[in-house]
């Protein structure tokens, strides 16, 4: 399995205000949308994500987000070497993702971007 990278998973309060500082920090323009009640924006290599507290505390156990060209592939490896997938493949506004928790306890999203075929 290849990893094209990794995203920084920043739980805010004020996701506006937040934006402002990383989309400067970066130079890059965040991408938004909503997902399970909780409100996203990527900008750069950084997920910042403002919602209720019951969503926000759940997003917290995960440590980061790994891209790969693959879900499924992810999956294969992951379970191959002892990981566990708690949730997905599932389809995102951007590809698919999933939940893993390796065997050290860390709980990780892994992504990809691709289209979700119909």
């Amino acid at each position: 399995m290849e990893i094209l990278g990794t995203t920084l998973r920043i739980c805010v309060d004020d996701l506006d205000r937040s934006v402002v500082f990383y989309e400067r920090l970066t130079g890059s323009a965040a991408l938004r949308f909503e997902r399970g009640g909780v409100s996203v924006a990527a900008v750069g290599c950084f997920l910042l994500m403002s919602g209720p507290a019951s969503e926000i505390d759940v997003l917290r156990k995960v440590t980061a987000t790994i891209a790969v060209k693959d879900v499924d592939e992810a999956v294969t490896v992951l379970t191959g070497v002892g990981a566990q997938v708690l949730v997905g493949p599932v389809p995102t506004p951007v590809g698919r993702n999933l939940i893993a928790v390796h065997p050290d306890g860390s709980v990780f999203e892994y992504v990809d971007r691709r289209a979700v075929q119909d």
